[in-house]
């Protein structure tokens, strides 16, 4: 089902995504539209996939797990890991990926020998590299239809360009990116 985001859309969006518990009430006077109303705009969001869900967010240190890793794991066998990855409770996110690794997993352990005896498993299936998480800036962060983001980005270039333009300068090149 395809569903045109307009800008009621965008601000229930952008309220949920900020406090997905919020009374529909309290909603719909946030973005200035009728209870009944904003209730129908979420149905038809939820019905057209955008909004696939409502979680609660835990904070694993209070649940017992003193740390945070990020592991890749190179070209290993894809159902087999696939598999092993489903039944690991200690693995959050797990995105298969291209380049020289095929997954990356985000886990959380309780110590240092939690993740030794886990790096152990994964080591079962291909040649790891571990990196523990220090500090997280961004997580959940609200995200913004599209084009949105598009044309928020295409006017930040713009207003750069401009101004090296005012100064005289040329407009800063594009970077190159490495692969």
């Amino acid at each position: 089902m395809n569903i045109e985001i307009d800008s009621y859309d965008e601000r229930i969006l952008a309220e949920l995504q900020n406090d997905a518990r919020v009374p529909m009430a309290e909603l719909g006077r946030r973005v200035h539209l009728s209870q009944p109303a904003v209730t129908e705009r979420v149905r038809k969001l939820e019905a057209a996939g955008v909004i696939r869900g409502y979680h609660a967010v835990v904070d694993p240190l209070k649940l017992g797990y003193a740390l945070r890793a990020v592991v890749r794991v190179g070209e290993c066998n894809f159902a087999a890991i696939t598999r092993r990855l489903e039944t690991m409770s200690e693995v959050r996110t797990a995105h298969n990926i291209t380049g020289a690794d095929s997954w990356l997993l985000e886990v959380v352990v309780r110590d240092v020998a939690h993740l030794d005896a886990l790096l152990w498993t994964l080591k079962e299936f291909g040649e790891t590299a571990t990196t523990i998480i220090l500090r997280t800036l961004r997580e959940h962060a609200p995200l913004p239809p599209a084009a949105d983001t598009a044309q928020a980005m295409a006017a930040g270039a713009a207003k750069i360009k401009s101004k090296a333009a005012a100064r005289g300068a040329a407009a800063p090149r594009k970077s190159r990116r490495r692969t």
